[in-house]
């Protein structure tokens, strides 16, 4: 079995160290000599953030959506990560064969492996991001000097910021300078920071945007208003190209759980909330205010496409501010099995990259 060598996976808000040997040396991911579309018993392991942005991930768990389309011969290990770069770790390490994902990391991944480890099968979530500030500030001009929360440095939230910024004629620095001052914090740090005052605002996403908007912000920006037809992606779903070779079978599986998923949340957004609220009270040990997902819903829009174009402008949009140098995404897409399972069901197909 081809091994990869180990790799320096250079994310822009941190410097990991990750051994990306074999993509999947666990029984999980089988060897070069299985046959494509086995079968057998398999285990697949799959990542995802507990929080709105990946909803078709948390729905599809606790409604055993997932579970159901793969059927009794593949077993299901799920693991929740709070940061991309974590989750792309553990992709590299072998540790996991899918994850739910950003896709900022999605470009790290697919770069540092020069186009090898990952591929994309099929989008989830679009939308669900908001600049948040003090009532006082009603205009762009007002925030010089001012300080902005983001979640992570070169995160796609920072990056969107940024730009937006650059856009607008305010300059920033890795450094927190410029015009304006980006501070990188946790969500759950910018909510207590905002409300002490240590910040002026955060671009954030939900349901860190209505806390804000709850502890007396407003919005100055709504993401959607910067994109053609309000669309963005913020949440896609990964595979390690070992496993989709090794698999297939299960990958198309996966992603049939991917568009039921999303049907249950598209059709059925009372029972997927509380769905929610209480997958993450499991995993926190405090279920989410119901009240707060109800009102981050509709911000959000759960979709199948990947919405390749926002992704390359994401792209762009980093090296415009300097935080990343421009990446080839040739091959990164591969949405065979999404329009297979979209055209059984009589669904409008999603157009290859």
């Amino acid at each position: 079995m081809r091994r990869l060598p180990l790799r320096r996976l250079v994310t822009l808000a941190t410097l990991a160290v990750v051994g990306a040997a074999t993509l999947g040396t666990t029984a999980a991911c089988g060897d070069d000599s299985d046959a494509a579309g086995d079968s057998g018993p398999v285990t697949l392991r799959l990542g995802y953030f507990p929080n709105l942005t990946h909803a078709p991930a948390v729905v599809g768990v606790e409604k055993g959506i997932f579970k159901e389309k793969l059927g009794g011969d593949v077993t299901l290990e799920t693991k929740t990560f709070n940061a991309g770069p974590a989750a792309i770790e553990a992709v590299f390490s072998g540790a996991l064969d899918a994850t739910y994902i950003g896709p900022n990391p999605t470009v790290n991944a697919f770069s540092k492996s020069k186009g090898e480890a990952v591929r994309v099968v099929s989008g989830a979530a679009s939308g669900g991001v908001a600049l948040v500030v003090k009532p006082g500030l009603t205009s762009v001009e007002q925030l010089r000097g001012k300080k902005i929360a983001t979640p992570q440095l070169g995160n796609t939230q920072d990056v969107a910021l940024r730009y937006w910024l650059k856009e607008k004629g305010l300059a920033t620095t890795k450094e927190g300078g410029g015009d304006v001052k980006v501070v990188p914090q946790e969500n759950a740090q910018t909510v207590e920071t905002f409300g002490s005052g240590a910040i002026d605002g955060a671009w954030v996403p939900e349901p860190f945007v209505s806390r804000l908007v709850n502890a007396g912000g407003k919005v100055l920006v709504d993401e959607r208003d910067l994109w053609p037809d309000k669309k963005f992606v913020i949440t896609n779903l990964l595979v390690s190209t070992k496993f989709l070779k090794a698999h297939p079978d299960v990958v198309k599986k996966l992603v049939e759980g991917q568009v039921a998923a999303n049907e249950f949340v598209n059709t059925k957004p009372d029972e997927a909330q509380q769905a929610v609220s209480e997958h993450i009270g499991k995993i926190t040990g405090k279920p989410l205010d119901i009240k707060l997902i109800k009102q981050a819903w509709s911000t959000l829009e759960f979709t199948n496409d990947p919405i390749a174009s926002s992704l390359k402008a994401g792209l762009d949009h980093a090296v415009a501010v300097g935080l990343t140098q421009p990446v080839d995404l040739n091959g990164l897409y591969d949405l065979k099995y999404l329009n297979e399972v979209l055209k059984a069901e009589g669904k409008p197909e999603v157009t290859q990259p």
